[in-house]
């Protein structure tokens, strides 16, 4: 582990104002101002996924990285206001793009076609985040997403200002998503986080903290705190909130059974389920939709698994149909689904008299799973402490 000294200076430009202001506040001049840091922080000969720098302003945070490690440390650089954010990413394939944006928690496809200037902070920030990991695995010569362990990879990405521009719950989040796409094997890289703010330690379970503020170098790996959420069934109305960020319709069928998700009383994830055609006591969710501030530590999934645990209570089947790759890859995972069809062309657009607005997945491949896990009988509240 090497110990970097590291002086950086600046001239002192004597001037009339620079004289005051010396005499003022018994300020010592000299021909240049001088900064002197002595830190440890582990290279990349060690095994460790994620690091975090962290110290007040002018700690000398963004020095030490920079003296750490060299080109890794991202440069934010402009977008582009005539395209979209999915064309900003030179010649990966669409495919790698959108598991990038899965993998940082960015996962609304309606915001993906949209310019990086009208985003919000939150998922401007994760855009970021998506570009420095691209930038990183190009330069490492990896122009691709591998889904295996890198816990020994040689590429590092450092991100300085990390989650400076959010609002704190949104830095929470976001923490807990890189974690889990680095932890996961989602995203072939080491990452270390460069910030200001301290609360980002517990989300972002680093192996290693330097604190700028002490000097000191700890090794440990943090536990993220449980997030409680609270499932509630409501009404057509909450949908509002959520439609414009549903990459299908925006509409809602009038006989929807609705379910809003809060975490601490703050809406974060929508769903809703309807009877399958011609099929009794059988079920499929139409609507998925968790808010772009609270995407990638997989609060929509945990809200859909307790909604079909409560209709297999009540002696439904029910189905989750997705061409989202990151709904696929949950479910082909996980043990409380099974695959039952894959249509590499959608489904029919035939609807029926007795729902002229049925809307099929007619030309989007898409895999439909049903939910084979326990059922969970409970009233209109359910409450998920595990995610």
């Amino acid at each position: 582990m090497p110990t970097h000294h590291i002086t950086v200076d600046c001239p002192v430009h004597d001037s009339f104002r620079v004289q005051q202001v010396a005499g003022m506040f018994d300020v010592p001049l000299a021909e240049r101002a001088t900064e002197r840091f002595e830190v440890d922080v582990p290279d990349e000969s060690e095994n460790w996924q994620i690091g975090l720098i962290v110290g007040p302003s002018g700690s000398g945070k963004s020095t030490v990285a920079r003296h750490a490690f060299g080109n890794n440390l991202y440069a934010s650089a402009e977008w582009p206001a005539d395209r979209a954010v999915i064309d900003c990413f030179g010649k990966l394939s669409v495919r790698h793009v959108v598991d990038l944006f899965t993998a940082v928690g960015f996962g609304s496809p309606p915001s993906w076609v949209k310019p990086y200037q009208v985003l919000s902070n939150g998922e401007r920030f994760r855009c970021d985040l998506a570009r420095a990991l691209a930038a990183g695995m190009t330069n490492d010569r990896r122009a691709g997403i591998r889904h295996s362990s890198f816990g020994n990879s040689s590429l590092i990405v450092a991100f300085d200002e990390f989650t400076s521009v959010v609002d704190r719950n949104v830095a929470k989040v976001c923490s807990a998503a890189i974690a889990k796409g680095i932890r996961r094997g989602h995203l072939p890289c080491r990452f270390v986080a460069v910030t200001c703010h301290y609360d980002v330690a517990d989300w972002l379970e680093p192996d290693w903290i330097v604190d700028m503020a002490t000097g000191e170098l700890r090794r440990r790996r943090l536990r993220r705190p449980r997030i409680e959420l609270e499932i509630h069934r409501c009404k057509l109305a909450a949908w509002q909130l959520f439609k414009r960020h549903h990459y299908l319709s925006g509409s809602l069928a009038p006989g929807a059974r609705c379910y809003l998700t809060t975490w601490e009383g703050i809406p974060v994830n929508f769903c809703a389920t309807m009877p399958v055609i011609t099929k009794k006591n059988h079920r499929r969710f139409t609507r998925i939709v968790t808010l772009p501030d609270f995407q990638g530590i997989g609060i929509g999934m945990r809200a859909v698994a307790a909604v079909a645990a409560l209709h297999r209570a009540e002696g439904h089947r029910i189905n989750v149909t997705s061409s989202h790759p990151a709904l696929i890859r949950h479910c082909q995972r996980s043990p409380l689904w099974r695959a039952v069809n894959v249509k590499k062309t959608g489904g029919s657009n035939r609807g029926t008299s007795r729902f002229p607005t049925y809307r099929s997945a007619a030309g989007r491949a898409v895999v439909s799973f049903e939910y084979i896990g326990p059922a969970h009988a409970t009233d209109t509240l359910a409450r998920i402490n595990h995610v």
